[in-house]
């Protein structure tokens, strides 16, 4: 009668060393990164960024009076503004990385900005 080979110390750590690299593999082939954005609000004097997934209200000073920006549920858009037409308002929420609106008569710039989950950022030179 032949007797079975053991399993030695040496197997169990090539054997373990082997699943590992495969979970490791597989872990990075197919696990994405999240994507990150940032919405960038600019008036004539300052500037303010925020989460995408914040939960803010921003009044901007600018020549004609305060435009209202509101970030609230993965979207950013002009909630008033005190100019003539409204575009800004009528444009509504901003919800893509790239996405903007500006209220040109009160000097108020409003962008989705950030990485698209895979490395590659979009600014507004990108853009």
């Amino acid at each position: 009668m032949k007797e079975k080979p053991s399993v030695t110390l040496f197997d169990m750590v090539i054997i373990l060393l082997a699943v590992g690299l495969t979970a490791f593999s597989a872990y990075t082939a197919y696990v994405k990164p999240q994507a990150v954005s940032r919405v960038l609000i600019q008036g004539q004097r300052r500037k303010w960024s925020f989460p995408l997934d914040a939960d803010e209200t921003v009044s901007v000073p600018g020549p004609l009076g305060t435009t209202v920006v509101r970030i609230h549920k993965n979207s950013a858009w002009v909630e008033s503004s005190p100019c003539d037409n409204q575009t800004c308002v009528i444009q509504g929420p901003l919800k893509q990385q790239g996405a903007w609106a500006a209220c040109l008569p009160n000097g108020v710039f409003l962008m989705i900005e950030g990485s698209d989950g895979q490395g590659n950022a979009l600014d507004a030179i990108a853009w």
